[in-house]
C-alpha cells in the first residue's frame, strides 16, 4: 500500500477525507499526559490493580505488553522469567512486571481511522456515485494568501477515492489568469508528482466555488493514503496551493460496512468484557501485571510508560529500571554482569544502544506530527535500556507535564534531551531481529522463536547456536 503525506485537520465532505491548510505557525502547546495507574479509571477496572508490598530491588524490569499478547507473556514466564525466579541470588534482586493498559479500545479495528489509535472512522451518509469537491476556502476568507501564511494543502485518505480533477486557489477577478500555474499531487515524501494540471491565461479551466479545476486522468488513492499539494510561490501570483474533485471508490462496499457497524460494536464490546475477565484471572494467578489507566493502543504506549514510572516510584524501592518489550529476548544474568563490570549503576545514567540523528517520519505507523524538527534527539532502540533511579523519579514527577510523541522510544529521547543524562552506548542491546553471541537483548520475536532461543541458551549457553558435540 502506498503512503502519501502529512495529515490534516478535520473538515470534509461525506467525512470520507480529512484535509487542512498547514500554516507556518508555532508548534502546538504541550498537552499533558494526565492518566495514572490508579484512582482515575472506571470502578470496574480498579479491581484489576493488585496490592503491592514495598521492598528494595537492584533492578525493576518493566515489560511493555499489549492486552491480547497472552502467549508472549506465557513464553516469558516459562523462559527467562522462570530462570530468574529459580536463580538463588538474582530472584531476590529483580522485580519483573508486565505493563498493560487497563482498558481496551471500544472501537473495532475495522472501524478505526488506523490500527494504531482508538479514533472512530467517522464516516456518515457518504455521498456516492457523484463528484465531490474535497475542500474549499471559507466564504469569509481573503481572496489570496501570502507566501508567509500557507506552505501546502495536505490530506489523508480514510477510504479509497478516485481523483477526477485538480484545482487551484486563485482570485482571477475580472481579468482571468495572468500567468501559468501548475498544480501537482505528490506521494508522501516523494519528489516525483503523481498527477498535475496546468492552468494558463488561454486555458483556465472551470470555476467551482473559490477554485478553478481541470480534469485529469482518473487516479485511485487508497485507504490510509496521504498526499500533498504543495504551494509554490511565484511573484505576482495569488494562487494558494491546490485542491481536487473526487468520487468514492467502491461506494456500495463502504455503505454495507457502515450498515453492519452496530453489530460489530456489540460483538466487540462483548469480546472486551471477556478479555477483561481473562486479564483479571491472569493477574490474580501470576501477580506480575501492572495495569495503568490507559486505553491500550500503540499511540498510547508513551503514556503507558510514564504511568509505569509513577507506579514504580510510588510502590517500590530500587536502584535501576530496565525497560523492554514482550517480544524481546532478554539475558538478565548478562545484564547484571555488565552492570557490575562497567559500574553502570551510577546516578543520571542511561545505558542502551542509541540511534543518532534519526529522521522524523511524517507518514505510516511511526508518523510524527507533533515534533517539529527533522531529526529526533538520541534515543535507545526498543529491545531494552536501563536508567538510574533519579531519572525514573524525574520522569514520574514530571509525567503530567511531559508531552507524548508517536512512539515511546523517541518520546524517551525527547524527554531525556531536557536533562542530558550520561549515555552509555552498548551495541549488545540489539536494535534488529538478529542473534549475536553475548547479546543482552534482541527484539521482534514470535512466541515460538523466543522459546527456541531460550532452549538453545539452556542447552548450550548460547541462544544463537549449539556447537556440534
Amino acid at each position: 500500500m502506498r503512503n502519501w503525506l502529512v495529515l490534516l485537520c478535520p473538515c470534509l465532505l461525506g467525512a470520507a477525507l480529512h484535509l487542512w491548510l498547514r500554516l507556518r505557525s508555532p508548534p502546538p502547546a504541550c498537552a499533558s499526559s494526565s492518566s495514572s495507574y490508579s484512582g482515575a479509571g472506571p470502578a470496574d477496572q480498579l479491581t484489576l490493580f493488585p496490592q503491592w508490598k514495598s521492598r528494595h530491588y537492584d533492578v525493576v524490569v518493566g515489560v511493555l505488553s499489549a492486552r491480547n499478547n497472552h502467549e508472549l507473556r506465557s513464553v516469558i514466564r516459562n523462559t527467562w522469567l522462570k530462570h530468574l525466579k529459580q536463580h538463588s541470588e538474582l530472584s531476590q534482586r529483580v522485580l519483573v512486571k508486565f505493563i498493560i493498559g487497563a482498558r481496551g479500545c471500544d472501537v473495532p479495528v475495522e472501524d478505526r481511522e488506523d490500527p494504531y489509535s482508538c479514533k472512530l472512522l467517522n464516516i456518515t451518509n457518504p455521498i456516492l456515485n457523484q463528484e465531490i469537491e474535497a475542500f474549499s476556502l471559507p466564504e469569509g476568507a481573503a481572496a489570496g494568501f501570502s507566501e508567509d501564511q500557507v506552505v501546502s494543502v495536505s490530506f489523508r485518505v480514510l477510504y479509497p477515492i478516485v481523483i477526477t480533477s485538480l484545482g487551484v486557489f486563485y482570485d482571477a477577478g475580472d481579468v482571468g489568469f495572468q500567468r501559468n500555474i501548475t498544480v501537482k499531487v505528490y506521494q508522501a515524501e516523494q519528489e516525483e508528482a503523481l498527477l498535475s494540471a496546468r492552468f494558463s491565461p488561454p486555458s483556465c479551466g472551470v470555476q467551482v466555488s473559490r477554485l478553478w479545476y481541470k480534469p485529469v486522468e482518473q487516479f485511485i488513492l487508497p485507504e490510509a493514503g496521504e498526499g500533498a499539494l504543495p504551494y509554490e510561490f511565484m511573484e505576482g501570483v495569488e494562487g494558494v496551493a491546490g485542491g481536487f474533485i473526487y468520487t468514492i471508490q467502491e461506494g456500495d462496499t463502504l455503505l454495507q460496512n457502515l450498515q453492519t457497524r452496530p453489530e460489530r460494536f456489540i460483538d466487540h464490546i462483548s469480546n472486551l468484557h471477556d478479555e477483561d475477565a481473562l486479564l483479571k484471572k491472569e493477574s490474580s494467578t501470576f501477580d506480575d501485571i501492572v495495569f495503568v489507566d490507559i486505553v491500550d493502543t500503540y499511540r498510547n504506549v508513551p503514556a503507558k510508560l510514564l504511568n509505569f514510572y509513577r507506579w514504580t516510584v510510588d510502590t517500590t524501592s530500587f536502584d535501576l529500571l530496565l525497560k523492554t518489550d514482550d517480544d524481546c529476548y532478554i539475558d538478565l544474568e548478562a545484564v547484571f554482569n555488565r552492570i557490575t563490570h562497567k559500574n553502570l549503576d551510577r546516578p543520571n545514567s542511561w545505558w542502551g544502544n542509541f540511534r543518532l540523528n534519526w529522521a522524523v517520519d511524517r507518514t505510516g505507523k511511526w508518523q510524527e506530527l507533533e515534533y517539529p524538527s527533522p531529526a529526533y534527539p538520541a534515543f535507545a532502540c526498543g529491545s531494552g535500556y536501563v536508567i538510574s533511579k533519579d531519572i525514573v523519579h524525574w520522569l514520574a514527577s514530571n509525567s503530567e507535564r511531559l508531552k507524548t510523541y508517536q512512539g515511546e522510544d523517541v518520546s524517551m529521547g525527547i524527554w531525556m534531551a531536557a536533562i542530558g543524562p550520561k549515555r552509555y552506548q552498548d551495541s549488545l542491546w540489539l536494535c534488529e531481529k538478529t542473534c549475536e553471541t553475548g547479546m543482552l537483548s534482541s527484539p521482534q520475536y514470535s512466541p515460538q522463536e523466543l522459546t527456541e532461543l531460550w532452549r538453545l541458551k539452556e542447552a548450550c549457553g548460547d541462544p544463537c547456536k549449539c556447537e556440534a558435540r
